[in-house]
């Protein structure tokens, strides 16, 4: 049988302890993303309503007297936030994943909610919130042509009226201070250099030169806000080394001091009081994260809240005169489990956790590792075992598993420690599962993301390979038995994978991923345009012939009939990043040399799925496509497409016992 058709014999597969069903990993969440309101009297989350996520709202001291406060019924809400009124809750939202973002406004009293911004075509940015100004905010409007800047609006939330405060068309970002006035705006050089200027209210609103960040500082060095009597201007700076450190800079004298920093990483997070907007502490992970208190009236604070749960702590939110606090505890095997906590007298209030079904059950273990490259980098890595494997350590096989190479998006993302489905339903299912932070993840160092420039499908295929020879050398993975699976730049490097080393994996699994880096670079969401000129300096020129050549050198398109195994492909039909374009031509290649390639199409859905019975669906998919190629476990489809809405396009007789489920 050809290798590339090669069916897993039943001797040969992993035998495991009681599926967990996928419905648990992927449904909707009992209540997360928690925050309390400016004046502490109120919580807020997210949980499901007429089957999608909604904001819900109870008394801080009665969570159980909750209401649902918004009727979203089409992908439900994800970015939500109180405004400084204590009445009104504010949301984005687009629609099936377009990415067409909008700001509502909720209010809790009347439950009228009001489109902030009822134009078509945009993607809406909030700029800043302020106490000081409690029914206003700043609010980015690309409505003037999709394809460019975004407008300054202040926005009145109750009526909605809008007073265009800047018409920009060159800026891509600005700052504004607590009074909602604008005081610095950022643009971009044609050499792709960041420009900070500053607002000279003496000239009439002129702004005026204040720094040049580099463009190879620039995804490590930019400013973040101010103090409260905008005297300074805090910055992530790797100018002069090679982390980002924390600095604040006067800014009429333009000095910079520095506030904390460490070799081994980025800092990553900060806790800023939220009226005085002092720095208290601050974050930073290498393979774990770990808090600096640089303000010593909170480390009672946490090390009441440490003895308490075992896990990361964060901040999730806290009260405008921060006596209360929303904290999150996460843990690598188990859920999210979330505290209300009262500073003054150091007591916490226990709420529930994101997933109370999932402390019923025993999950598997992340361990981080840290992987070399063959041109000498360190990278951080997280394995993830089977619970009931034979071990000779705890992150150590006895024998060689079926592995999946778990690829993480952006790519200038990271994965990091902690609770992940798609880990779980792998390991589950008798597989390994190993992701990597290759060159270009963010949090290393602007030395680590510049080395990723021009190696799409160069070095940073390179080091996911060089992981590969790592964990079949450490006796975790069966040569044989692995297969490379991700999303968006996932996608892209589980394409690279089977098309530039089509010997190493048995099969992959591509969502969203770009077959073409020239197509890519040709259809970017229109508000995207502004930051083109810096993704020609991070992927390639696509505006050159010699550039074209290249890119077309780094494309899985380019080199489709060296894919020998076989292919899973999951689409979103709306999706503005990586259009449905990307997936239908590799397929369509595909075809034409009888390549085995199964295309899904998700026709409600962008960037990723978003609905629960689209995602629950594409995992029963790909458990019967791993099986069938790598030997581990599926649970039965069952009724796991109900509510799901897709197309197999191409490709449903490739995948054992699809074509039946989808006939029930």
């Amino acid at each position: 049988m050809p290798a590339a058709n090669r069916i897993m014999p039943a001797a040969n597969r992993i035998m495991n302890n009681a599926l967990i069903p996928r419905k648990i990993l992927f449904g909707n969440p009992h209540r997360t993303v928690v925050r309390i309101s400016p004046d502490g009297e109120q919580l807020s989350y997210l949980a499901d309503h007429s089957g999608v996520l909604n904001v819900w709202v109870a008394p801080a001291n009665q969570p159980e007297n909750t209401r649902v406060v918004t009727r979203d019924r089409s992908t439900g809400i994800s970015q939500y936030f109180w405004a400084y009124t204590n009445r009104h809750i504010l949301y984005l939202q687009d629609q099936d994943g377009d990415e067409d973002f909008h700001l509502y406004c909720v209010d809790l009293d009347t439950h009228k909610v009001v489109d902030l911004t009822p134009f078509d075509r945009i993607a809406a940015q909030v700029n800043h919130l302020s106490h000081r100004h409690p029914g206003e905010i700043l609010v980015g409007i690309n409505d003037r042509d999709e394809h460019w800047f975004h407008d300054i609006y202040r926005i009145n939330i109750e009526t909605g009226e809008r007073t265009l405060i800047v018409e920009n068309n060159q800026y891509i970002g600005f700052i504004a201070d607590d009074d909602l006035v604008l005081k610095f705006a950022i643009t971009l050089t044609p050499e792709s250099d960041l420009v900070l200027l500053k607002s000279n209210v003496d000239s009439g609103g002129e702004w005026l030169h204040f720094m040049t960040i580099p463009a190879e500082e620039i995804m490590t060095t930019s400013p973040i806000g101010m103090n409260a009597d905008g005297t300074q201007l805090y910055m992530t700076d790797s100018r002069d080394r090679n982390t980002a450190a924390l600095t604040a800079v006067d800014i009429e004298t333009g000095e910079q001091k520095l506030v904390f920093a460490t070799d081994i990483a980025d800092v990553n997070g900060i806790l800023t009081h939220p009226a005085e907007k002092t720095i208290q502490a601050v974050t930073y992970t290498y393979d774990r994260t770990i808090h600096k208190i640089l303000d010593p009236s909170l480390t009672a604070d946490f090390e009441t809240l440490k003895s308490i749960c075992d896990g990361e702590l964060e901040i999730a939110s806290q009260t405008i005169d921060q006596t209360q606090w929303i904290v999150a505890f996460s843990t690598d095997n188990g859920p999210v489990r979330y505290y209300r906590y009262e500073r003054h007298a150091q007591q916490v209030h226990y709420l529930f956790s994101s997933h109370p079904e999932l402390e019923k059950l025993t999950l598997a273990k992340m361990h981080p590792a840290i992987i070399r490259s063959r041109d000498g980098l360190n990278l951080v890595s997280y394995l993830t075992l089977p619970t009931d494997v034979e071990r000779t350590t705890e992150d150590r096989p006895a024998h060689p598993l079926p592995m999946v190479l778990l690829v993480h998006g952006g790519p200038w993302w990271r994965d990091h420690w902690g609770f992940d489905p798609v880990h779980q339903l792998l390991a589950n299912r008798g597989y390994a599962v190993l992701s990597v932070n290759f060159r270009g993840s963010t949090g290393f160092g602007k030395s680590f993301i510049n080395a990723a420039n021009l190696e799409w499908g160069g070095k940073m295929h390179d080091d996911l390979i060089d992981a590969v020879h790592w964990a079949i050398g450490e006796g975790i993975a069966d040569r044989a038995r692995i297969a490379i699976m991700g999303g968006s730049y996932g996608g892209f490097a589980t394409l690279i994978g089977l098309a530039f080393t089509p010997e190493v994996f048995a099969c992959g699994v591509d969502i969203v991923g770009p077959s073409s880096l020239i197509t890519l670079m040709e259809n970017p969401p229109p508000y995207w345009m502004p930051i083109m000129p810096l993704m020609t300096v991070r992927v390639g020129d696509y505006q050159t012939e010699a550039g074209r050549i290249f890119l077309a050198s780094r494309s899985p398109i380019s080199q489709v009939e060296k894919i020998k195994r076989p292919l899973l492909i999951g689409q979103g039909g709306n999706d503005p990043r990586v259009k449905q374009s990307e997936s239908d031509q590799i397929v369509a290649a595909m075809n034409s040399r009888n390549i085995p390639v199964t295309y899904v199409l998700y026709p409600d859905e962008g960037h990723g799925f978003d609905r629960p019975e689209n995602d629950i669906s594409f995992y029963a998919i790909c458990e019967l496509f791993l099986s069938q190629h790598l030997g581990g476990q599926h649970q039965a489809i069952g009724e796991d497409f109900c509510g799901a809405k897709f197309e197999v396009l191409s490709g449903a007789d490739n995948i054992l016992g699809l074509t039946i489920a989808m006939a029930v």
